[in-house]
């Protein structure tokens, strides 16, 4: 038997660029005379680069669905019923572009309780339920997984997450629950609470199934077969799953609960509603009813879809998916030249990891050059003991990690360039030595050749201003760790022609960053703002406020604390980009002589990171800036200092079109400074908070945009 369900859109919050995620159910005899089971595939119609969502179409088809299985197993027509997904994808959860179609707080009641309607339906069918996790989950889509009495997973799922907190919601289809209730708070916590406030982290398939939350772990190959195989086994009596019990004392969950604020409040400086909801929904799971449990996610839920929180994470979320695929400001592809082969000047740690991205994303010949051989064996080395460490975990077969060591060779002459597309200097940041490398570049290279400069604040123009051939450079500023960081801020220079623009923007694709074009201005745009970020805190720290009240105040804006940030870039890179924004704009920016004495002392940073943990250098405490009148600000003063003069840097670049647009700039300082998505960057923060109007006359973004509309 085989059919497909046809939901009629009844709810108020339907809207009509939902892509339906179909409820597909074909009957299947199970081996040995166990019976039939009904399965469900969820499929929208679309290959795995679409996932399967649930908007309330798709809720309401599953729930019709669930509904008509129920009469057939009361019939005793089936003796169980499995869920899985298309291929590679199971489900991703809730279909939240239709977020800004909700009006009302009544609408997001209805959402949320329209899925736990059709979850609990699900789970309360009176045969055995299995979920088959045979791709990529999230969301909604593990918690349909929970809602089912058993769980098979796939060894080769690539992510299961709960990633609600990342985004300003909570998970509201049972999660908070039913989590738990399953393999114990701390694991629960996990999932939860600590991996979306962890940069969003992912788990694999296997992970997830060693925390508890699947049943068995089967390999890709044939899982659906032997999924349906185990079932069988399960239904005939012959497997009994056996889980641990649940350790519901006291004082065990409270302290794990505590635990988790405490990682919330250095996260998020209690400025996100979001994870404290969840950890209140965790708490009381110990000892509520699933009904009582459901009921509170439906409220807290309908809270948090009518918050400005969401909207911005919602905000976030559209430009990492979207604006970042199609990025603004470049030129036609068709103009992009082929790169088959790429020099790197310089063979320290940054121009290393240049070398190993290029060799893994291009697979083509890379060749680095450095002043000695030492240098340039270095180099090479670093490249092939990284490429052995991939070898290690299984990621490269013997075949390929021989090849892509035969790819990347050095020298200490650029004579190797001769045949390169695409030339990148990775060498001190000092225009003189930047203008030397390119001028012996370039009487070795075609004429054709990109020249590409890492720089993180000269001028491009004023690179190339002594070169024949100036169209032909550009700046490509990746982030560090290169591997790890997805920005690439793309800057044509003043002369820069298409072809080489599209070139660069076409190699940063094909490296998978995200591209954002800069006009060719000091620091571009994350530095620029970090810059003035960084020395507003470094002012005030010189002015007098402690530095622990100066790096709490950051909590929930920036990534980390601006002193720790400053060990993580290093006190010389801080300073040298301090000093570049001074010389350029000396009415705002501000150089300290605290970091110049910190750098002159050889200090690698203001803490040493030993235990894990920031604690004041001694030696460096005795170096910081003691005012003979002191000015001692409290927390929120020092926030909003800092907020103040952001919102007048990003205003300014705006004006002089640094960046193509206020989404630009958000985009670029999530994907290159870690700035949180809940808060959508920087501009929804400051139109949030008041700050943009009143220090700039008006709101970044339109009402509505990243914010319930007022």
């Amino acid at each position: 038997m085989s059919t497909t369900t046809t939901e009629k859109p009844t709810a108020a919050t339907d809207f009509a660029s939902e892509v339906v995620t179909r409820t597909l159910v074909h009957d299947v005899a199970l081996p040995d005379g166990a019976g039939t089971l009904a399965l469900i595939t969820l499929d929208n119609g679309f290959d795995h680069t679409k996932p399967n969502t649930f908007g309330p179409r798709s809720i309401a088809g599953l729930a019709t669905t669930v509904e008509h299985l129920r009469e057939r197993a009361q019939a005793g027509e089936i003796v169980a019923v499995a869920v899985t997904g298309k291929p590679f994808i199971f489900a991703v959860g809730a279909d939240l572009t239709g977020v800004p179609f909700i009006g009302s707080r009544d609408q997001a009641l209805e959402v949320a309780r329209a899925g736990h309607a059709a979850y609990a339906a699900f789970s309360d069918l009176p045969v055995p339920t299995f979920a088959f996790v045979n791709g990529a989950a999230m969301g909604g889509g593990v918690e349909l997984a929970l809602s089912a009495t058993y769980r098979t997973m796939s060894a080769g799922v690539p992510a299961v997450a709960l990633p609600e907190v990342f985004l300003g919601l909570v998970p509201g289809w049972g999660g908070c629950w039913m989590l738990p209730n399953l393999v114990g708070i701390e694991k629960a916590l996990k999932v939860i609470i600590d991996n979306p406030l962890s940069q969003n982290r992912m788990m694999k398939g296997v992970e997830a199934f060693q925390l508890g939350m699947a049943d068995a772990l089967l390999e890709p190959a044939d899982f659906l077969e032997e999924s349906i195989a185990w079932a069988a086994k399960v239904i005939r009596g012959e497997i009994t799953v056996e889980r641990p019990e649940v350790d519901r004392d006291e004082t065990t969950w409270s302290a794990a609960i505590a635990r988790a604020k405490g990682l919330a409040d250095v996260k998020t400086g209690r400025q996100a509603r979001s994870p404290y909801a969840a950890l209140d929904l965790l708490a009381a799971a110990r000892t509520a009813t699933r009904e009582e449990g459901f009921a509170a996610e439906d409220e807290v839920l309908a809270d948090l879809l009518m918050s400005d929180e969401l909207r911005a994470g919602l905000y976030a979320f559209e430009l990492a998916t979207k604006r970042a695929k199609r990025p603004a400001g470049a030129p036609d592809q068709s103009l992009a030249r082929p790169v088959t082969k790429v020099g790197i000047v310089g063979a320290g740690l940054m121009a290393s990891q240049l070398a190993l991205l290029f060799l893994q994303r291009l697979q083509v010949p890379v060749v680095l050059t450095d002043i000695d051989d030492e240098r340039v064996a270095k180099g090479v080395g670093y490249v092939h003991a990284e490429l052995d460490k991939l070898a290690g975990k299984g990621r490269l077969n013997p075949d390929k990690l021989n090849r892509y060591k035969a790819l990347v060779t050095g020298a200490t002459s650029k004579d190797g360039f001769a045949d390169a597309d695409l030339v990148i200097e990775a060498v001190f940041e000092q225009m003189s030595v930047k203008q030397q490398v390119f001028a012996e570049v370039e009487a070795v290279v075609s004429p054709e050749c990109v020249l590409a400069t890492n720089t993180s604040s000269l001028s491009i123009a004023e690179m190339a201003s002594q070169l024949t051939h100036p169209e032909r450079v550009v700046g490509l500023h990746f982030f560090n760790p290169v591997a790890v960081m997805p920005l690439l801020e793309i800057i044509p220079g003043e002369r820069t022609d298409d072809a080489t623009l599209a070139t660069a923007f076409a190699v940063g694709k094909a490296l998978k960053k995200t591209c954002i074009r800069a006009a060719d201005r000091p620091s571009f745009i994350v530095n620029r703002l970090l810059g003035r970020f960084m020395g507003e805190a470094a002012k005030i720290l010189d002015e007098g406020t402690p530095i622990e009240v100066v790096d709490r105040a950051f909590a929930g804006l920036a990534p980390m604390p601006p002193f720790v940030l400053i060990g993580l870039v290093g006190p010389a890179i801080a300073l040298h980009n301090g000093e570049t924004l001074v010389a350029a704009f000396p009415d705002r920016f501000y150089a300290s002589p605290t970091l110049q004495r910190i750098v002159a002392a050889g200090k690698r940073g203001f803490y040493d990171m030993s235990s894990g943990r920031p604690v004041l250098d001694p030696e460096v405490a005795e170096l910081i800036e003691k005012p003979a009148e002191p000015v001692v600000l409290e927390l929120p003063q020092v926030r909003e200092r800092v907020l103040t003069v952001l919102a007048d840097e990003t205003r300014r670049m705006l004006d002089e079109g640094v960046a193509q647009a206020p989404m630009d700039i958000d985009l670029a300082m999530m994907t290159g400074a870690g700035f949180q998505m809940w808060n959508g960057g920087i501009t929804p923060l400051l139109d949030r908070t008041g700050v943009a109007e009143r220090v700039t006359g008006s709101r970044f973004l339109p009402q509505g945009v990243a914010n319930v509309r007022r």
